[in-house]
């Protein structure tokens, strides 16, 4: 008796439908996911338990420097330096390219009242690209000199956080009538975010003096209180007195 030949099916699997649920899921991750932005100084925030999220619009974050490594010593010449990023909301009204483009005006209009002999004179073209900084930090006198520059020069710049010109200077100034460059940039912040309320936005002005959402302090686990006292107290002094300080959330090992 003869064997009984089985037939061979076919192995091949089509891959088709495979490839088009690949496709719309990376489509989707890649829309709704958030990139990191690119900062000046690396911090590790101190650990807490707090689970309270910081806000993604209608934001101020106030980066403050930590000590750097040289020689494989600490090298503190680099800690305290200030930078300041700002996120607006996510009407295109006011989105954050417009609130940095308003704070910026402002800021610079301040500043020229303070140093007549000196202005600030910036271009149409300077204006548009201090609005795609995410996260700013230089002397405003060096400010029209820095946002000619291209991105790759402005990156390998804020790389050198021993740069002088690196971070908004601030101090213990208490005289508002002579404000230092981080009162003059953060009281900019609240006259435009105060101008959004007019126009119908109460959201930033908001943010900034009654939830204490508006303004994050991110500063390393390791730099002393003394070195971040003259932000803190700098926002006192503009009466913005309520604020967050960036953690991590604390785990077990911890």
């Amino acid at each position: 008796m003869g064997k009984v030949k089985i037939k061979r099916k076919s192995t091949l699997i089509d891959m088709t439908a495979m490839s088009d649920v690949t496709v719309l899921l990376l489509t989707f991750f890649m829309l709704t996911s958030t990139f990191l932005q690119k900062e000046p100084a690396t911090v590790i925030t101190p650990s807490s338990v707090s689970e309270i999220k910081v806000p993604t619009a209608n934001l101020v974050t106030i980066l403050v420097s930590g000590a750097g490594v040289k020689d494989g010593k600490r090298d503190t010449s680099v800690e305290g330096k200030v930078f300041i990023s700002i996120a607006g909301d996510v009407d295109s009204t006011y989105s954050s390219e417009n609130v940095r483009e308003a704070v910026l005006l402002e800021a610079v209009n301040n500043y020229n009242k303070l140093h007549k002999n000196n202005p600030i004179n910036l271009t149409n073209s300077q204006v548009q690209k201090f609005t795609k900084l995410n996260m700013f930090g230089i002397k405003l006198s060096e400010l029209p000199k820095f946002l000619d520059m291209e991105i790759a020069q402005q990156d390998e710049l804020m790389k050198d956080l021993s740069n002088p010109i690196l971070g908004i200077p601030v101090d213990g100034n208490r005289d508002l009538e002579r404000p230092n460059e981080f009162q003059i940039w953060m009281r900019a912040i609240y006259n435009v975010a105060e101008n959004n309320k007019d126009m119908g936005n109460d959201a930033f002005a908001s943010a900034l003096r009654k939830s204490g959402e508006g303004i994050a302090v991110k500063a390393d686990k390791d730099t002393p209180y003394s070195t971040i006292h003259n932000v803190l107290d700098n926002l006192q002094t503009l009466k913005l007195n309520k604020f967050s300080l960036m953690t991590a959330l604390k785990t077990e090992e911890d």
